[in-house]
């Protein structure tokens, strides 16, 4: 009788929506293709390669999280610091993140004495000049910082933030924490955003990818606490319920997760698109995962690649000419460090 009523009590704890959360079982049944090709390393000899950003020609710009340097790298591979970007004050997992490029601007997130900011520079040839604090006050921490950029294909400016540990804070409509923001590359709310503010989305933990697929839809990583980490497809004005919830809690007042993955699989950091699959970098994981999705945005089952062999994956991005450019980050102090690290791979996907 003890045996059955344990049987009952075990079923009631996984199908609780509370914290715990239950995991999230891909839904379509749409195949990844083809494996990815063999790597090949772009650069080597980096420190903690947080964002990477690709300009009109074909190279790339880097940020490097604990040294605050901005680099450029050729698809040759050749490295060149670009700035050391002033105000940056790195500690814990802050410091130099997230970038974007949209013509001759460049934007960049990074912790400074008081506050997260996002702040642009105007670009040209190797040089940063005229920056301009276009967003300040984003609360700042030892850990969950949030710190991605990105442009969405209406234009506008996209910000990922975390709750710096304080957990309340991704359920307050007026803080900037645990939130991913929405806005015109001025800093000013982007015309259309659910509560006429910044705040795009709110319940986040700490979003650390953001990637649209070729429909427009927006997709998001993020780290969860002791049981799930996720992908979620981000709607407007939409609650994704942390702290109530961390993975899957059939909550109707908050959005569930597409995927959910156990901690020590992913620790997900960048999020990419590319060849029909999302590609998220995963830490902990230490792996490059793909998600297939279908013609409406539902994914299927991930898969993983490199497992082990590059250690930690933060940076992912899509360059121009399709192919994945990823950055390990081993020398970020929870890593092994191997000859070259930290280095840019290319992936064909």
């Amino acid at each position: 009788m003890r045996h059955i009523w344990m049987i009952i009590f075990l079923a009631a704890l996984t199908a609780c929506s509370g914290a715990d959360g239950v995991a999230t079982t891909p839904t379509a049944s749409v195949s990844p293709g083809r494996s990815p090709g063999e790597p090949t390393t772009v650069a080597e000899n980096l420190a903690v390669p947080w964002s990477i950003a690709f300009l009109p020609g074909g190279d790339a710009l880097v940020t490097e999280r604990d040294t605050a340097r901005l680099v450029r790298v050729s698809a040759s591979g050749q490295v060149t610091e670009v700035a050391k970007i002033d105000g940056v004050v790195p500690d814990g997992e802050g410091g130099l993140m997230g970038l974007a490029v949209k013509d001759d601007q460049v934007f960049v997130y990074y912790t400074a004495a008081e506050d997260n900011r996002i702040v642009r520079y105007r670009f040209s040839g190797d040089a940063v000049s005229d920056p301009r604090v276009i967003v300040q006050g984003i609360p700042k921490g030892g850990i969950h910082n949030g710190g991605r950029l990105a442009f969405g294909p209406d234009g506008h400016l996209y910000a990922s933030t975390g709750e710096i540990g304080d957990r309340e804070l991704a359920q307050q409509r007026d803080s900037l924490a645990g939130k991913i923001l929405r806005m015109t590359p001025d800093g000013e709310p982007a015309p259309g955003n659910p509560f006429g503010t910044l705040v795009y989305s709110l319940g986040h933990r700490n979003v650390q990818g953001l990637a649209w697929d070729d429909q427009g839809r927006l997709y998001a990583s993020e780290f969860g606490a002791n049981s799930f980490d996720e992908l979620n497809l981000i709607k407007p004005g939409a609650n994704y319920g942390w702290p109530e919830v961390e993975g899957r809690g059939d909550n109707p007042e908050f959005e569930n997760p597409i995927v959910t993955w156990d901690t020590s699989e992913a620790s997900p950091s960048a999020l990419a698109y590319a060849d029909g699959s999302l590609w998220m970098g995963a830490l902990r994981g230490e792996r490059l995962w793909q998600i297939p999705l279908a013609a409406d945005g539902s994914p299927g089952e991930p898969v993983a690649h490199y497992s082990g062999v590059y250690g930690r994956l933060r940076a992912v991005s899509t360059a121009p000419d399709g192919k994945l450019w990823v950055g390990t980050s081993n020398k970020d102090g929870r890593g092994d460090v191997r000859d070259g690290d930290d280095r840019i791979i290319a992936v064909t996907p």
